[in-house]
């Protein structure tokens, strides 16, 4: 009988892990669209297969084709269209270009705030075909709003759609915008689709400068059928250093508004696996589901004042969906749910079902474990980075075989438990086990309430534990029948936590996997009355196996093939000044494709000057002496230089001799400009411009762009020690070189400078 019961509690389990998962998005089974006025997921993929044939990153051609493809079609719907053409320049990373919004609107019957349907149609530089990033917002938007116009209803707010141009150089459409564009003062909430990823569930993040609880409200009345969210995620989401366009019209506007975005198959992001065949179905439904019944919703609703007095704490809950209540129901919880503890502990010692000593052994097994599973994930993952050095170059953190590690460090982790809490099996009182993972829960409660306020919703396991505890002290129930109704009482704890354990390892990366392990113990600590057996530990056998069974997989996929290509990057770099040059690569590990160039004697390390500003900083691995080239640098003409009082004016035009996708200028020592413009545009709003040393500024050439010019002051006195890396995507092409190409289980590094010709030289002044 008891063993019946571990396993009808196992199946309960798997069950709601599963429901979980499902709940999180559509099925492709329910994609079916029997009418005009609903989405179809057969015109969005339509649209896609002919937005992301080839990589269309500003400066290229096909960013053209694709800009026009998009603008023919907001036409073909009745919507005056025009191209924002505008310099721009952003404040955090001083990266420049001149984007080109694509910008339409659709007037309403009312005169008050308009409504912004959001996305950028620029593919990342130089490989990525752009199907999910972002592809799969132009695509929702586009078939969206043919399912609502279809309807013959003009809405009450004004619709402004608004197609971005140069989001993944630095969120420049949507700082043009906003700097320039005159409706932006008439928007009063803006709907973002992005992602980061080319599956899963597509997350809601709120933006916002003030508190969440009218967002959330309005979120919620407008009825998405799938509502993946919880409030922990935007408060890390804050401090993480990922902006979307939405970022620029909070920060810069004060404008509120929704970001719907995937992050599975991280490994997709940003490469030129990022394709339309690749592209998860279902997580495009989801962005349909979000954007029609936001659309429906917020194209009619009161978006005058959307700011809140109150922050509120909301997360995936059964049946509900989304669980909410105000933060300021925290404090008290947790001081209600500490006294409830107390008063069963009384009640535990006094009807002899907990003891001191017993309780206070229970925090041995529940300290080990959470050091062990803590620990054993981070350390166990940094050797596995060591026996397989070539998951370092693939830069997202988040490897082909990622999922396989999750499900394999999970059984592990439960292995690790089962197998520590086996020496508890003689305990006569199980309950004294509980007592540690709820002094924990309940301390991690507190440093919650003052710290991290978006992770409120851990209390609501505390309050499923303590009536687990309640009943455990105060009802004689069989073994079998506890074990049921103990589990039964967690499902509220497994809904919430089983797709979080799974998601901070997708989102973040696989060195994450520790903070995964850790909620496991977590978990399985307020668990415990559902787990303890007194003789067989049958589950410890098979999560042994599992985990054993799962990392033999993940090795098994370990290496690279033509559906999950090998990132590897050529870089060559010439010294117009010192007549010199090098190759360099990004790679960690060597393939054929950087071996035909790093054979013989090279060196580890970089090179001065010529590592370009990245996502992550990355340095060149390797570096090789290669023949100069001689290849053609840009005229730099300086049109102005002279001294008024203590001030000295520069204005320089640089113009490119060839085809030059990106100028970066750098300083070597402490710099200080002053109403610093770009194509007479102020950087920073003219505000002083310093640093100590680096890159100053980044500039990607856009279509339009057959020259840039800089303009600036400095004091008398200031050293100017400046360097201009003139960049180019044309290692492969260009006739001075004889590379061979890829092979088809390879692709370009993303997140780096890469299949580049960097010319660097000095500027004189």
């Amino acid at each position: 009988m008891k063993k019946f019961s571990t396993i009808v509690s196992v199946l309960i389990i798997l069950g709601v892990i599963y429901w979980s998962f499902a709940n999180l998005k559509p099925s492709i089974n329910t994609s079916k669209s029997n009418s005009e006025t609903e989405f179809s997921l057969e015109n969005a993929l339509n649209h896609l297969k002919k937005i992301t044939k080839e990589p269309h990153y500003v400066g290229s051609n096909e960013h053209k084709n694709v800009q026009n493809y998009i603008v023919s079609e907001l036409q073909k719907m009745g919507f005056e269209t025009e191209i924002q053409t505008q310099t721009a320049i952003n404040k955090k990373w001083f990266a420049a270009t001149t984007a080109e919004n694509i910008i339409a609107k659709l007037k309403g019957t009312g005169s008050e705030k308009a409504l912004l349907l959001l996305t950028h149609y620029d593919s990342n530089p130089h490989s990525s075909l752009g199907a999910s990033d972002a592809g799969s917002g132009v695509v929702t938007i586009l078939e969206g709003l043919r399912a609502f116009l279809a309807k013959n209803e003009t809405p009450k707010n004004d619709l402004i759609i608004l197609i971005s141009d140069a989001e993944e150089l630095g969120l420049l459409g949507a700082q043009a915008f906003v700097d320039k564009h005159p409706w932006t003062k008439d928007i009063g909430l803006v709907l973002n689709f992005e992602a980061r990823g080319s599956g899963g569930p597509s997350y809601m993040l709120m933006e916002t400068n003030g508190k969440n609880s009218k967002l959330l409200s309005e979120f919620l009345a407008a009825k998405p059928n799938f509502p993946a969210a919880n409030s922990l995620m935007y408060s890390i989401y804050k401090k993480l250093p990922n902006d979307t366009d939405l970022t620029i019209f909070r920060e810069d506007a004060n404008i509120n508004g929704f970001n719907f975005a995937f992050i599975g198959d991280h490994f997709d992001y940003h490469t030129a696996q990022d394709s339309y065949e690749r592209l998860d179905k279902e997580s495009l439904l989801h962005q349909a589901d979000y954007f029609t019944s936001s659309l429906n919703y917020f194209s009619n609703s009161d978006l005058t004042n959307l700011t809140s007095e109150e922050d509120f704490v909301f997360v995936n809950f059964p049946i509900i969906k989304l669980a909410t209540y105000p933060f300021s129901w925290v404090p008290p919880m947790i001081i209600l749910c500490t006294a409830l503890f107390l008063i069963l502990l009384f009640f535990g010692f006094s009807l002899n079902k907990i003891d001191i000593k017993g309780a206070l052994k229970g925090f041995i097994p529940f300290v080990v474990s959470l050091v062990l599973c803590g620990g054993i994930s981070y350390g166990l993952w940094e050797i596995l980075l060591i026996i397989h050095p070539h998951y370092n170059d693939m830069l997202h953190g988040f490897t082909y075989n990622g999922y396989q590690y999750i499900i394999a460090f999970v059984f592990l982790n439960l292995w690790f438990l089962f197998t520590i809490y086996k020496r508890t099996s003689k305990e006569e009182k199980p309950t004294n086990l509980l007592v540690a993972p709820l002094c924990f829960w309940l301390l991690l409660n507190f440093i919650i309430s003052s710290s991290l306020k978006g992770a409120g919703f851990f209390i609501i396991p505390v309050i499923s534990a303590l009536l687990i505890l309640a009943i455990a002290i105060f009802l004689n129930l069989k073994d079998s029948v506890k074990r049921v109704l103990f589990t039964l009482l967690s499902i509220p704890t497994i809904y919430i936590f089983a797709p979080m354990i799974k998601m901070f390892p997708v989102g973040l990366g696989l060195k994450i996997l520790f903070v995964s392990g850790v909620f496991i113990v977590l978990v399985f600590g307020l668990m415990i009355l559902s787990f303890h057996q007194k003789k067989s530990f049958w589950t410890q056998k098979w999560t042994g196996f599992l985990a054993l069974l799962f990392f033999g997989i993940a090795t098994y996929n370990s290496g690279f093939s033509v559906d999950n290509k090998k990132p590897n990057s050529l870089v060559y770099i010439e010294n117009y000044d010192a007549k010199t040059a090098y190759f360099g690569t990004y790679n960690s590990t060597l393939d054929p494709y950087t071996k035909q160039v790093f054979k013989g004697e090279f060196t580890e390390g970089g090179i001065e000057n010529a590592e370009t500003k990245s996502k992550y900083n990355t340095r060149f691995k390797y570096a090789k002496k290669t023949t100069y080239k001689a290849i053609s640098s840009s005229e730099i003409r300086t049109e102005l230089d002279t001294l008024i009082g203590k001030k000295r004016f520069l204005e320089l035009t640089i113009t490119p001799k060839r085809k030059i996708n990106k100028l970066e200028f750098l300083t070597k020592s402490k710099l200080t400009l002053y109403q610093f413009k770009v194509n007479d545009v102020l950087v920073n709003q003219g505000k002083k411009h310093s640093l100590k040393s680096g890159t100053f500024l980044v500039y990607h050439l856009g279509n339009n762009d057959k020259e840039v010019t800089l303009s600036f002051s400095v004091n008398v006195g200031q050293i100017l020690d400046l360097t201009l890396n003139e960049i180019s995507y044309d290692l492969l092409t260009n006739k001075n070189f004889n590379l061979k190409p890829r092979t088809e289980d390879m692709m370009p590094m993303p997140f780096v400078t890469n299949d580049a010709i960097i010319i660097s030289k000095q500027l004189d002044f």
